[in-house]
């Protein structure tokens, strides 16, 4: 069997690094090299594994703190890659690197740009009540998310979907558009379309502080941000005092709220958040540090069945 005239270093973590690894494998792309990262010991590792993958299939895996080193540069450039491909990779490459393909560095980015460009994508889209987002296929540029759109398919974002619901969502819609983009990529056939980047904003990383709940925001913003960052991510939370009451999972079905006091509360069988605007949501999944309320503990905890956060 004669070798592949199509060479690829990947750069890759999460789900979609390794749906994107697995596309360009089916495809017969030759790939000596893969860049992806050490799992974070503090991090909730709830996805799969680009090393494991690469493993698999014989591909010899690095975890470089920084790809834009001189020792890993040079070893890529050893490579003679014809193209460079990031899936979800959380480095920055840099000018070097970019310029080493022969026919061009491309990356997967979990919205339909130019919308939701920077870090956390599907969060922000969730956080922001958007109806849709998706995963683009774009060419690579210094600028980051920046670059010329090569293909993109939405996904619809439901009322209720958390950001791990859009983001399985936006996984399949990234393997459907490299499934699509790939051959096109490997004949030179592919289009590629300028971005208007004043059509779309610039968002930065999310930080677990992040989750905190202003008591005075609407039914609706408090919803979006308890879906956003929902298990597996940090979680939505608000202080008590010394106790931090986590908000982990709520249900939005747009009823009026029973009082005009902003408070949690449980009622037949349900636990429900009064918020200010006088609409109220179920809370699915309420918790101290990791231990689960349910009626019994909330009571027991508290003393009642209703606590006022206003």
């Amino acid at each position: 069997m004669s070798a592949s005239p199509h060479r690829a270093v990947v750069f890759a973590y999460h789900n979609v690094g390794v749906r994107g690894l697995l596309t360009l494998l089916a495809n017969g792309v030759d790939i000596p090299l893969v860049v992806t990262h050490e799992d974070d010991p503090l991090e909730n590792i709830w996805f799969d594994s680009v090393a494991d993958h690469a493993s698999f299939n014989d591909i010899p895996a690095i975890v470089p703190a920084d790809p834009n080193t001189p020792e890993v540069i040079g070893q890529i450039r050893e490579y003679k890659p014809t193209w460079l491909f990031s899936f979800y990779y959380r480095h920055m490459l840099g000018e070097e690197l970019l310029s080493l393909p022969t026919c061009g560095a491309y990356n997967v980015h979990g919205s339909l740009l130019p919308k939701y460009r920077g870090r956390a994508p599907v969060n922000w889209a969730v956080l922001h009540g958007e109806r849709e987002t998706g995963a683009s296929l774009h060419r690579m540029e210094i600028k980051p998310d920046a670059g010329p759109l090569v293909d993109q398919q939405a996904v619809p974002i439901l009322p209720n979907d958390t950001a791990h619901d859009v983001f399985q969502k936006v996984t399949v819609a990234a393997e459907q558009v490299l499934a699509r983009s790939i051959p096109m990529l490997l004949d030179g056939n592919a289009r590629e379309e300028p971005l208007d980047l004043s059509a779309g904003s610039y968002f930065g990383s999310r930080r677990p502080d992040d989750g905190r709940i202003d008591r005075n925001a609407s039914s609706t913003e408090i919803h979006n941000l308890i879906r956003s960052v929902a298990p597996p991510y940090p979680g939505a939370f608000c202080d008590l005092g010394d106790i931090r009451l986590r908000l982990l999972g709520s249900y939005c079905r747009g009823e009026h709220a029973a009082g005009n006091t902003v408070r949690v509360y449980w009622d037949e069988g349900r636990c429900w958040l009064d918020c200010a605007d006088g609409k109220r949501i179920i809370l699915t999944h309420l918790a101290i540090d990791d231990i689960v309320l349910d009626e019994p503990g909330f009571r027991q905890r508290f003393g009642e069945t209703e606590l006022k956060l206003s």
